[in-house]
């Protein structure tokens, strides 16, 4: 025991971290990779170890005795008794179920529980898990052979169950497409892949070519998609790429155009516009959703089995809706590389990613790739508004939902608005909002476009694409710029609402303005919350993965005529 340790650690496996200790950095490191950062007071950051961060640290190459190791010396009061034996216990089951193929029988897997103790375990696992009759069979307390088509499904329940898979089953190769990534770009600019998509895609590829399932998580801004690529070149088959909308869709249609040596002719968009399929198709997970009414089934589903996919890429694979995860489960034999900034998901599906996709194979933090040039600096404040008065009233009667509203529609915000574009006036600024009507008002005070979910899809690039020229300075957006769209001359945003505490939602927001800039410059991400309201609550809990990430939010107060 060392008191001088930065972390309390405590029994249920939170972990306090003190602010001001001067070992506070090195040991906010070390956490990212085996703990969640749950709660930012003042003086403390609450961090939570739980099964799921101990086996995406073990899917790293971490071991137990590692992670014991660093809690141990940043432990003040030591470990708490029963601490080791719980953390060993949860990484020691990542690799102890491994699926395996069963020579001579290609529509069969063989499960095998690989770890001494715990007889019967296999046993009591085929009565919770509701396995189809005849789909399975025993053989002993270590062996059970299963029909291939479960292996999603088994997947699932088992790491619901606490047991997690590590899936050495295979997958087939899928059809040949041969191509290379381009040496050269247009004007004989060189391209190559900077070091850590390198280690990625290596790590996403496995050793000897075995890999082939799992999440690259990369910043905004840092080539997620230049991964996806040089995935596809690594296996040289025909790949589905689904992403988030038809923006980022003709952005991954570019790409491939420009970096690659695929044919134009290859290439095809499966959009509400257009339905081409082609040896590469990029789709959006949308459409694949898309139904008329409820009680009918999704008629574009059957996109997954309409080639022989050697590969899938779901871009902003934290965005995954449930009919999705469904399709997903029966589509194991297929290679797939999830691709994000992060693997949060508010509704707590992160487990499904995990073993559906696969586990997290590389991870690059923030502030590693900022400090190496790669992504922008970046300047984060919070500014604090006061509300006028009938406002004030209004939100006092309020409640719920409608509280929230009333605070983020704060009409002193557009002020303090207009004092930033002033004070960044030479520069491509995003104004980034929820709300449709405050959009609409915000559009039309400064006489700016104002693109929203009904912005047609030509108009849309029309006028991010004159955004990009600098033609357009200032931009009004909605949560359609939350994902996946190229600004790279983007250097302020300026948040004035957002979806609640969605943690997802702000690093995404943040990522709009992180690509390097032009002349060096920073970057420079503003927060507008209504002040002792339930914003200011939300905003807190918006900032806690950036917080985990290394950002530090400046916090300033904004009263009526102050300055800002």
């Amino acid at each position: 025991m060392q008191e001088t340790g930065a972390c309390i650690v405590q029994r249920d496996l939170t972990v306090l971290l003190e602010k001001e200790h001067p070992g506070f950095e090195t040991a906010r490191e070390q956490l990212s990779h085996y703990a969640e950062l749950v709660k930012s007071p003042a003086l403390y950051h609450t961090y939570r170890i739980t099964p799921l961060t101990l086996w995406h640290a073990a899917s790293c190459g971490m071991d137990a005795e590692r992670v014991l190791d660093e809690l141990t010396f940043m432990a003040r009061y030591g470990l708490p008794s029963g601490t080791a034996e719980d953390i060993r216990r949860w990484m020691g089951r990542y690799g102890q179920f491994k699926l395996r193929p069963i020579p001579g029988e290609p529509d069969r897997l063989e499960l095998e529980y690989d770890a001494a103790g715990e007889a019967g375990i296999l046993e009591e696992i085929t009565k919770q898990i509701a396995l189809p009759a005849g789909t399975w069979s025993l053989l002993d307390e270590r062996h059970l052979h299963l029909s291939a088509a479960c292996r999603g499904f088994l997947k699932q329940e088992l790491a619901r169950l606490g047991f997690p898979v590590l899936d050495e089953a295979g997958y087939h190769q899928g059809r040949t497409l041969e191509f290379v990534l381009r040496k050269e770009l247009d004007g004989g600019r060189p391209f190559r892949l900077r070091p850590y998509q390198q280690e990625a895609v290596a790590a996403f590829t496995g050793k000897a070519g075995d890999g082939g399932s799992g999440v690259v998580v990369l910043p905004c801004g840092a080539g997620k998609t230049v991964v996806g690529l040089a995935a596809m070149e690594r296996f040289q088959c025909e790949t589905l790429i689904l992403t988030s909308n038809v923006t980022s869709v003709r952005q991954w249609i570019a790409e491939l155009n420009f970096k690659t040596t695929l044919p134009a002719k290859a290439i095809g968009e499966y959009s509400g516009e257009k339905k081409q399929v082609k040896p590469v198709t990029v789709s959006t997970y949308q459409i694949l959703t898309h139904r008329s009414r409820k009680e009918e089934g999704f008629k574009h589903m059957s996109l997954f089995n309409e080639r022989d996919w050697g590969l899938i890429i779901y871009d902003e694979v934290h965005l995954l809706p449930a009919p999705i995860f469904r399709a997903t489960a029966d589509i194991q034999a297929t290679r797939r590389l999830g691709l994000t900034a992060t693997l949060i998901r508010e509704d707590g599906c992160e487990r499904d990613v995990f073993s559906l996709i696969g586990p997290k194979r590389h991870d690059v933090p923030w502030r590693t790739l900022e400090e190496s040039g790669f992504i922008a600096q970046v300047d984060c404040q919070e500014i604090r508004v006061a509300m006028p008065e009938p406002q004030q009233d209004k939100y006092v009667q309020a409640e719920g939902r409608e509280k929230f509203r009333i605070a983020a529609e704060n009409p002193y915000k557009n002020e303090i608005v207009r004092r930033l574009l002033d004070r960044h006036r030479d520069r491509q600024v995003l104004i980034i909002g929820q709300y449709l009507d405050q959009l609409q008002s915000m559009a039309r005070d400064l006489q700016v476009p104002l693109i929203t979910g009904s912005t047609p899809q030509a108009e849309r690039g029309e006028l991010f694409q004159a955004f990009r020229d600098g033609e357009l300075p200032v931009l009004v957006v909605s949560k359609v710029a939350n994902f996946a769209v190229d600004l790279p001359d983007a250097s302020v945003a300026i948040q004035i609402s957002g979806s609640f505490g969605s943690r997802q939602e702000e690093a995404q927001r943040l990522g709009r303005i992180l690509r390097p800039k032009r002349d060096g410059g920073r970057a420079y991400f503003y927060t507008l919350v209504s002040e002792n309201t339930r914003e200011q609550e939300f905003a807190l809990r918006r900032q806690l993965f950036l917080l985990e990430q290394g950002y530090e939010y400046a916090v300033q107060r904004d009263r009526e005529g102050a300055e800002a």
